[in-house]
């Protein structure tokens, strides 16, 4: 119906006091639907994509920081800053070679505010340089390639996770501070392993070890038998692996089938036995990891966090949720600070730089390169926990190295 017209059945317009109520309502009717009174009570919502592996090898992984971010979303009522959030997602199917087209669906397809990717430091790689290019706000809530907020930092690229080279350092700094002074290592031939190993020389060779060799093998190769005749040649103190997932699983059952746990003690990044334990059994019982996260982190906000998401998704969450947590729990505080308005991005951008994040694993705050500023926990394999049982590292700060902004 046109604003002042008169349908069937309506009462005699003739008549004083009717015709003024008519020509109040046309003209309450010819007010732009766009009024700012309008636009403040329904404002549209927050477009946020979601780019991670829903199928393949790390399915699993995605599927825990999807939960984790919704999670947040949800416990605050479905509104971050005031905003409804729509979720737009995107399986990236953990292959970089399609991770340009695929942002690039979410940015001119979907047209989102904002980005929330990837697992695999390949495909996050490729994202932050579509983020770059566009001004895009991404927040990676696992993937630990150094250059993300290293060489290829921007002022619109956030972390929620870690650098590869904290856990190595971290892990490096344990095994020296253990009295080891010979060490091998062992990881995948690609970014994340060979970075996190880097990350573990420098901090066992601070602290007085020597890396005798560092065995690799191609990724996703899991034939480790040759590598650990190798390691069983050199007779190191300790070894250095960093696997994950179902390599993971494999190398730990195999380097204790091979008999090397009972000589050599095995000691790694915490993905080595984060979400793996229950396959991998009692050949994990005892090793030891250092990570930003553990089961047994005893403060109120991790025990609400670990209730709270067993009781939504009646399973346990691990790290990889909780860094989903944290990316909505960023990108939240900058919309705080800003009241919703997503226009005014450089505010966005400032407030979620200085934000502290009050983390399950303990309050954070970010680096000038927007990566974590967080403590390292050393972990202890405990049936189908990691056990904290110490801090390796308090308020390790990723180098950013060649990063400009």
């Amino acid at each position: 119906m046109l604003a002042g017209s008169i349908p069937e059945g309506d009462p005699d317009m003739s008549h004083p006091h009717a015709l003024r109520a008519t020509v109040a309502a046309a003209l309450l009717l010819a007010l732009p639907a766009s009024g700012p009174a309008l636009a403040q009570s329904n404002p549209a919502p927050i477009k946020v994509g979601l780019m991670l592996p829903a199928t393949g090898t790390f399915a699993a992984l995605g599927d825990m920081i999807e939960k984790g971010f919704r999670l947040h979303v949800a416990d605050s009522g479905g509104r971050l800053g005031g905003r409804e959030i729509q979720f737009f997602r995107v399986d990236d199917e953990s292959d970089p070679s399609k991770s340009t087209d695929n942002i690039n669906k979410l940015i001119k397809r979907d047209i989102v505010d904002g980005v929330v990717g990837t697992v695999l430091s390949g495909g996050a790689l490729a994202m932050a340089r579509v983020a770059r290019e566009t001004g895009t706000i991404l927040i990676v809530p696992n993937a630990g390639a150094d250059a993300i907020t290293g060489a290829q930092c921007a002022p619109n690229i956030f972390r929620s996770s870690f650098s590869n080279w904290q856990p190595g350092f971290s892990t490096g700094v344990v095994a020296a501070q253990r009295g080891h002074k010979r060490a091998v290592t062992i990881t995948w031939n690609y970014a994340a392993g060979n970075e996190t190993v880097k990350g573990f020389t420098e901090a066992f060779e601070k602290g007085g070890g020597q890396v005798l060799k560092n065995l690799t093998l191609p990724f996703p190769n899991v034939e480790f038998q040759p590598l650990l005749t190798e390691i069983a040649a050199q007779k190191p103190d300790v070894v250095f692996a960093f696997f994950a997932g179902g390599g993971a699983v494999k190398f730990v059952k195999d380097y204790d089938a091979a008999g090397l746990k009972r000589t050599i003690p095995l000691i790694g990044s915490g993905f080595l036995t984060d979400g793996t334990l229950e396959a991998q059994g009692a050949s994990a019982q005892g090793l030891i990891t250092t990570l930003h996260y553990g089961d047994n982190i005893e403060t109120p906000r991790n025990n609400a966090f670990r209730n709270r998401f067993a009781v939504t998704y009646k399973q346990n969450p691990d790290v990889y949720a909780m860094q989903g947590f944290d990316a909505a729990q960023m990108l939240a505080a900058g919309l705080a600070a800003v009241k919703g308005d997503i226009t005014k991005k450089d505010a966005l951008i400032g407030a979620m730089r200085k934000a502290q994040i009050d983390s399950p694993r303990g309050k954070f705050t970010l680096s000038a390169q927007h990566n974590p500023t967080q403590d390292f926990y050393i972990r202890e394999v405990r049936g189908n926990y990691n056990v904290v049982t110490g801090v390796a590292v308090k308020a390790l700060a990723d180098p950013g190295r060649g990063c400009k902004m």
